[in-house]
């Protein structure tokens, strides 16, 4: 197990972080330790009533938080360059970023995968990630201390038989994280990656339909991990990806 160095208490004080997938699993339980480390969040997904639900919930324990509701499978450049002119002119800008959005459907061969669903899984989990970082990067240069923080995946696991365009997706960010590091190194905006243990996710729950829940960590347990990575503390790791498991 990596042991994380330890974080102030308000460690993201006065920063703006925006967390796609807002209400999954981990993208839920790092808005809310981001919240707790005194970031404002900015919410998106594409389901209003599970933002709602989110957005009280941060309201109690940190800053006000900021909703956007958006469905990255139909979203296009300017939808992305809209939002980040919206949150730079109503939060004065923008330091973080967490990519917890991810679209998986369950485990089939490839050549029985539906063609939309195909290209909907590479856009999800990879040409959309990086539609919004585009966006974003204007405005996260202005900042002093600015993260890109993708959620990889355990490319031994994923990029194996009938993982699809989801196991295909999670390759190619890993170099598109490498990258976007390479061409921002000598910028304020740092880029890397979390890899999580197993945990306790809906993704998971679709490949590993027997496995009994209380075999795997919650995603709460790696809250802490994204902070970390978010936080002015986090540089250590640039251009890295952090894999921290549960204890």
């Amino acid at each position: 197990m990596i042991q994380l160095p330890a974080l102030p208490p308000n460690s993201l004080e006065g920063q703006v972080v925006l967390v796609t997938g807002a209400y999954g699993g981990l993208g839920e339980a790092a808005a809310k330790a981001a919240a707790e480390a005194g970031a404002t969040v900015v919410l998106l997904g594409k389901k209003v009533p599970k933002l709602n639900r989110v957005y009280d919930a941060l309201k109690k324990i940190g800053p006000e938080p900021a909703m956007y509701p958006l469905d990255m499978r139909g979203a296009d450049p300017a939808d992305y360059e809209a939002m980040a002119d919206k949150i730079a002119a109503e939060l004065g800008g923008l330091n973080g970023i967490l990519h917890c959005a991810a679209d998986f459907s369950g485990l089939r061969p490839l050549e029985n995968t539906d063609a939309e669903e195909f290209i909907t899984q590479i856009h999800v989990n990879l040409s959309a990630p990086w539609l919004l970082t585009q966006a974003c990067l204007p405005v996260m240069r202005k900042a002093d201390n600015a993260a890109v923080v993708f959620v990889c995946e355990d490319l031994e696991r994923v990029n194996k038989a009938y993982w699809g365009a989801y196991g295909i997706a999670k390759a190619g960010l890993e170099g598109m994280l490498r990258m976007l590091h390479d061409e921002t190194e000598d910028t304020t905006v740092r880029v890397s990656g979390l890899q999580p243990g197993p945990m306790r996710t809906s993704i998971r729950s679709r490949a590993y339909v027997e496995e009994a829940a209380t075999q795997c960590a919650e995603a709460a347990v790696y809250a802490p991990a994204c902070v970390y990575l978010l936080s002015a503390q986090g540089a250590a790791e640039r251009g890295r990806i952090l894999r921290p498991q549960a204890g």
